[in-house]
């Protein structure tokens, strides 16, 4: 039986655009593309989870948002549950301490990345939706 997984993303959006992010080359996934976060520790919330992740990951606050997806996907390495929040900026800027590369990229060109699985869910929500700007 595979491991069960539970993870957490934040859509991070600022000026009409959602914050991707692209996995190392040593990771599980090399080079998809994410939206950021990571596992729910125990006793965490969701919502707690993205918040610490996003502390730890990009350095930076975020306020959490309506849930827009959850998605199970199950990879050779186990089932992904993955919960995505719609999140915004509310302290310092994203910087690069375990990703390859972040961008931020408008809704209508989120397809044009090579995501993880089980994050096109929530990509393909976003693409046709009009983000606040």
């Amino acid at each position: 039986m595979k491991k069960d997984i539970y993870v957490v993303g934040a859509v991070i959006i600022e000026k009409g655009k959602v914050l991707c992010a692209q996995r190392g080359q040593d990771e599980i996934l090399p080079y998809k593309w994410e939206f950021p976060g990571g596992k729910i520790e125990a006793g965490e919330t969701p919502q707690e989870a993205v918040k610490r992740e996003i502390k730890e990951e990009l350095l930076c606050h975020i306020e959490i948002g309506k849930e827009i997806d959850h998605t199970i996907y199950e990879y050779d390495f186990g089932t992904v549950h993955l919960s995505t929040f719609f999140c915004k900026l509310i302290e310092g800027e994203p910087q690069l301490t375990e990703h390859l590369e972040i961008k931020w990229v408008e809704p209508n060109k989120l397809e044009s990345l090579d995501w993880a699985p089980a994050d096109l869910p929530t990509v393909n929500k976003l693409s046709g939706m009009a983000l606040i700007k």
